[in-house]
């Protein structure tokens, strides 16, 4: 059965949350009308009248597309509305949530369900870090951990080894760096995988450098509608080796 804290969270917000991760995951290729309809056994003209804001759905509705995206009401709930101390409060205890590189590119606000872990760093490491985001990023949750599996790590070795976590600050995709003189080192969408690279942009295309000479350099030409700045998860603030 659908439940949620509406003190936090009443119908509306909630139905429109839905529409939008549907509608982000239609955006990233996992989910298309027509799966949604078999899962749900809801007619397409149906659900595309809901996804684009034609109709609501009842609450039974919505509990059983839950359901079918393995999906809970919590995760609709905003990057605000779980942590009651307003924006930023998810940053107060230093608690930084382990994501897969997937949710690191994709998702604005971390579900409960998208948390692998938490990683505990002192607040202070948080709140000191310089934000340099565009627009559409400010309002993503900022700061999330992942971790680079071999043999991932190898293009940036030794900087980078096997299994390390790594704290990215998505609001830092700007190529402007971030300490003179020394290059940012990011989290890039790649053929809809992350990598990190040094990146640069030159002639329409960013430039992935890798850390180790023995790795090539990459090219990704950038399209008439998107921006560099999409294609940086953000920029890699901390790293952790295993000793």
């Amino acid at each position: 059965m659908l439940t949620a804290d509406f003190q936090q969270m009443n119908f509306t917000q909630m139905h429109e949350r839905l529409r939008l991760e549907l509608q982000r995951r239609i955006q990233r290729g996992t989910l298309s009308v027509s799966l949604l309809a078999r899962q749900t056994g809801f007619g397409q003209s149906h659900l595309s009248n809901f996804l684009n804001g034609r109709r609501q759905l009842s609450l039974e509705a919505m509990d059983r597309i839950l359901v079918a995206q393995q999906m809970s009401a919590a995760d609709l709930l905003s990057a605000h509305a779980r942590h009651a101390g307003g924006p930023g409060e998810e940053d107060e205890d230093g608690a930084v949530p382990v994501v897969s590189h997937a949710t690191a590119l994709y998702e604005p606000h971390i579900r409960p369900s998208a948390v692998q872990s938490l990683l505990h760093l002192p607040a202070q490491v948080l709140r000191t870090a310089r934000a340099r985001a565009s627009a559409p990023r400010r309002a993503w949750q900022r700061f999330v951990a992942v971790i680079i599996p071999a043999p991932d790590h190898q293009p940036m070795e030794p900087l980078v080894l096997p299994n390390a976590v790594v704290l990215l600050d998505r609001h830092y995709n700007s190529l402007a760096p971030y300490r003179p003189n020394r290059p940012n080192l990011y989290a890039v969408r790649h053929e809809a995988g992350l990598k990190l690279r040094y990146v640069d942009f030159q002639l329409n295309r960013l430039v992935l450098r890798p850390h180790s000479i023995a790795f090539p350099v990459e090219l990704i030409e950038v399209g008439v509608s998107e921006t560099p700045n999409e294609l940086l998860a953000g920029r890699v603030a901390l790293i952790l080796n295993e000793m």
